[in-house]
């Protein structure tokens, strides 16, 4: 036999109500079926409700009971078509008769006993299984409504009554053991042995049907609701969870301990302790598998089978040396708790006895504190305990499997997860059986530390990165195109999902909660006016997983960000090379805050583009290899301009062909005066161990100091445009000694210089194309013939390119 529960969901309304006679009378068709039914949907808080109206005197609970009626009978209206609807009916509006008396006595007295309310709360499944047991029969399913009080037998304490087994047992057997019909149960209630009625408490449906389910040896409980089953983690939470098709018991228990809605533990121990299996289904969509629950255990499932969470905890803290050694402390702690109906949620202790921290429910804190102190007085007074210390505002978050316990390093990559996102666990607790790992973390970030974790876990099918981008001209714009050409291979190869987030300019900014797929369009008809301040308070308060912030500008006010974004833990990816070019101790302090805060400072297009050269020295170094010198060209848009400057285009106009190809930097002056190249080979010494800074590079410059004292840019061309003189006369030198131009760097010793060469054939510079770029890197391991990297150094094409492969480069972490 099966025994099947349909909650109030399920049974909300006529229309939900015809679909249970469905699933029903499907399942009648190979077995026999008993239904335990709750409450018509929203019923029973009505009912609570009528009796606080009548407690405070207000009349207004006469209209609730003629809604309810109401209600009841227009449900039985269109459900009865078998000429038993006046007598169903007459039934419904007698239970309503009774209902309303009791109500009035309660507004006569003044008064409602546990006792009363117990029989209140009892009505609306009283109702329902009168009306779902005549809409059975009316479309020729024989059926027999049987009442719960007749069956279950409880002790009188009101409100949660516990059940008396061996003899709730006996009636269920001689009630219904043998019966052919279809037969229907009202949930939730039960009846002292003196014909008191009582209630079961939260989950009493559930527990009444496992109660039937046990005592007749059911072949399975099924438990139909409105979601498909136990879900990974919570779906308005994360949108990746799915449903579990299996569970142990044990996994089911520790999900629900820990807030996953579907079940609540203490309603499935007699199954569980007959080892009859639970399906929990779907009642609007029946055909979904739901998840299966039984002692078995899966050897070959995930370690971490979910994830659940409970909000609004607080954590009590007990400290002081007068506890060490001293027995009794945790009991007399729990005991008075426990004593005053107080829960203790989450337990952890130091092993030197030192300190106990619990978890319990926030509402509960000041009177929790105020009996403590009242308890530990004197150790209070003497010194040996110190004040209660109280943490509000937190979660705990529990990853649950049963394989759990043969996973090794799983703690540890629970806490890199979280660390990498900037969520600080405040306590962790784990069981014996290491079936759980209870965190607990501020309740503002429960949202990324469950989507975190259900990524790190391989429960979700992608993983999503955040990107908030800063600057959206040559490379941003390049950038956007390649992410979106990307989009669907990364998500179908590499099950990485890369979501913007935000987007800005100089003018305008945009966020989206929703994300940002087009953005051109709604940057400058929907963006606001660009503010920095605001724009990382938002990233912060979003507080996305997975967050990395881009900057793709060449400003100074952006780069004095970086440090209070990583403090953030929201990872770095910089095209802009003024951070890493600064003073050494703030281009050291970015990169030891980012250790220190688990996440990611890359700058690898600070040099070169696209070119992968600090990736390479950094691999070099931390192989144990020593960098002894670095020759290079550095800048693409000046080997872009003297590959293309000759006797027939002028230096002037070669320098805005360069511009308006995206070569060089917005102010070309930057790159034609050498600090470009100057800050690049800066960065390269300090990745290579050097404490350099910019002032000690030596720079022999080829452009006259006063063309640099022009204040504008357009200026600055008109300037070069009038001095063709002297830039023909150094390209006609090199020319007449069968040489070319090239704006050179070498790093030696400790030392760093840049300047304009006229190199022969011999030299590696000789033959560089357009706008490449080369970088020769000597070492310890490399003294005769050096470690070279060549290609294109310039362009939004490839340096976008080079900010894309950091942002992967994080993913892959």
């Amino acid at each position: 036999m099966k025994v099947l529960k349909f909650g109030g969901t399920s049974v909300a309304n006529a229309e939900n109500i015809l679909k249970v006679i469905d699933i029903v009378k499907g399942k009648n068709q190979k077995d026999n079926v008993l239904t335990v039914v709750s409450a018509l949907g929203g019923v029973t808080n009505s009912i609570l409700e009528c009796g606080q109206l009548a407690l405070d005197r207000n009349l207004k609970y006469e209209l609730l009971i003629t809604d309810l009626e109401t209600k009841h009978v227009e449900t039985a209206q269109k459900l009865i078509t078998n000429g038993k609807l006046r007598e169903t009916e007459t039934e419904v509006k007698n239970l309503i008769s009774e209902f309303k008396g009791i109500c009035h006595g309660i507004y006569l007295l003044n008064e409602i006993t546990a006792k009363t309310r117990d029989y209140l709360l009892g009505f609306g499944e009283r109702l329902s299984a009168i009306i779902i047991a005549e809409a059975f029969d009316s479309r020729e399913i024989p059926t027999i409504h049987i009442d719960a009080r007749e069956l279950i037998i409880t002790d009188e304490n009101y409100g949660n009554a516990n059940v008396d087994f061996d003899l709730s047992y006996l009636n269920i057997r001689e009630k219904l053991i043998g019966l052919n019909k279809n037969v229907i149960v009202n949930g939730f209630i039960a009846s002292s042995a003196k014909k008191k009625q009582t209630t079961l408490g939260r989950g009493g449906s559930d527990y009444t049907a496992a109660i039937i389910a046990s005592a007749i040896n059911a072949d399975v409980l099924e438990i139909w609701t409105d979601v498909n089953g136990v879900m990974t983690a919570d779906p308005n939470i994360v949108s990746s969870a799915y449903t579990l098709e299996r569970l142990s018991y044990e996994e089911a228990m520790e999900l629900s301990h820990f807030g996953a809605k579907v079940i609540y533990p203490p309603t499935i121990q007699p199954v569980l302790k007959k080892g009859i299996p639970v399906l929990i289904k779907n009642t609007f969509a029946p055909d979904e598998k739901g998840t299966f629950i039984s002692k078995e255990i899966d050897p070959k499932a995930k370690p971490v089978k979910g994830l659940s969470h409970i909000e609004k905890v607080a954590l009590l803290t007990l400290t002081g040396g007068g506890m060490i050694g001293v027995t009794g402390i945790a009991t007399r702690l729990f005991s008075t708790l426990s004593l005053n109906k107080i829960n203790v949620i989450f337990i952890t202790q130091a092993s030197s006895e030192h300190t106990i921290t619990i978890g319990i429910d926030e509402s509960f804190v000041d009177n929790a504190v105020e009996l403590l102190n009242i308890e530990f007085a004197s150790e209070l007074q003497l010194g040996k305990i110190d004040e209660i210390q109280v943490e509000e505002k937190l979660s705990i978050v529990a990853l649950v499997g049963d394989n759990m316990k043969e996973s090794i390093g799983l703690s540890g990559k629970t806490f890199h997860a979280l660390g990498s996102n900037g969520v600080n666990v405040r306590a962790i607790a784990q069981g014996s059986t290491e079936r759980n790992i209870s965190i607990v973390i501020k309740r503002d970030d429960v949202k990324k530390a469950l989507n975190v974790l259900h990524e790190s876990f391989f429960l979700s099918e992608v993983k999503k990165m955040h990107l908030f981008i800063i600057g959206v001209g040559n490379v941003g714009n390049k950038l956007l195109a390649q992410i979106e050409e990307q989009k669907a291979y990364l998500k179908k190869e590499f099950k990485l999902e890369i979501r913007v987030a935000a987007l800005a300019n100089s003018r305008k900014m945009l966020f989206n909660h929703e994300y940002l797929d087009s953005w051109q369009g709604e940057l400058m008809e929907q963006g606001e006016k660009t503010d920095l301040k605001k724009f990382i308070a938002t990233m912060k308060k979003l507080n996305y997983r997975n967050s990395v912030f881009v900057d793709n500008t060449a400003n100074e006010e952006i780069a004095k960000i970086y440090a209070e974004v990583l403090n953030s833990s929201i990872s770095v990816v910089a095209s802009n090379k003024i951070a890493a070019s600064s003073e050494y101790s703030n281009y050291k302090y970015l990169n030891e805050l980012a250790t220190k805060r688990n996440v990611k400072f890359l700058y690898e297009t600070n040099v070169a583009a696209g070119l992968p050269v600090i990736r390479t020295i950094r691999s070099m170094i931390k192989s144990g290899d020593r960098i002894s010198k670095i020759e290079a060209v550095l800048s693409g848009s000046l080997n872009f301009i003297f590959n293309n400057f000759n006797d027939k285009t002028s230096f002037d106009k070669t320098v805005k062909m360069a511009m308006d190809e995206g070569y060089t930097e917005p102010d070309p002056r930057i790159d034609l005066s050498g600090k470009d190249v100057m800050r690049k080979i800066l960065i390269l010494a300090r990745e290579s161990g050097a404490k350099l800074e910019f002032d000690e590079i030596e720079n022999e410059g080829f452009i006259p100091a006063e063309l640099f004292k022009k204040e504008k840019s357009e200026d600055f061309l008109e300037a070069l445009k009038n001095n063709k003189g002297h830039f023909e006369q150094l390209r006609k030198k090199a020319e007449e000694a069968d040489k070319k131009l090239r704006f050179t760097a070498i790093f030696e010793d400790g030392k760093a210089s840049v300047g304009l060469l006229a190199v022969g054939k011999e030299s590696p510079y000789y033959q560089l194309d357009g706008k490449d770029n080369i970088v020769m890197i000597y070492s310890e391991r490399y003294k005769e013939q050096p470690l070279i990297v060549k290609g294109a150094g310039a362009g939004a094409e490839v340096t976008a390119s080079g900010v894309f492969a950091d942002i992967m480069s994080i993913a892959n972490e």
